[in-house]
């Protein structure tokens, strides 16, 4: 998975798990796209302070992943939705049956 695409995914599922501080600080380096200088100005603290904020949200973010593993169901899952809705293009609303049962042996 893209790192960017990684970050934003962990950030959705835990980010309200961060301190305001640091939400506002990751949010404008990571998803936002400001740098560093602009962040750190903006907060009154040194580059290697916005550094080391980011650092930090980022290996608490992967650690609720590696204990919760919402983010890894959430992919499962939509993966098996994508699947469902293209087994489901493939028939009329009368096989409903027919579908169910093709879903359940794919599962």
């Amino acid at each position: 998975m893209e790192k960017f695409v990684e970050r934003t995914l962990l950030y959705d599922f835990y980010g309200e798990l961060l301190t305001k501080r640091q939400q506002q600080i990751y949010e404008s380096v990571v998803l936002e796209d400001y740098s560093l200088s602009e962040v750190a100005e903006e907060l009154n603290i040194s580059r290697q302070g916005v550094h080391d904020m980011i650092r930090r949200c980022d290996k608490a973010l992967e650690g609720y992943e590696e204990k919760l593993h919402l983010v890894e169901k959430f992919v499962n899952i939509r993966g098996q939705v994508h699947k469902i809705h293209e087994l489901a293009s493939g028939y009329h609303a009368d096989d409903i049956e027919a579908i169910s049962n093709v879903i359940l042996e794919e599962l």
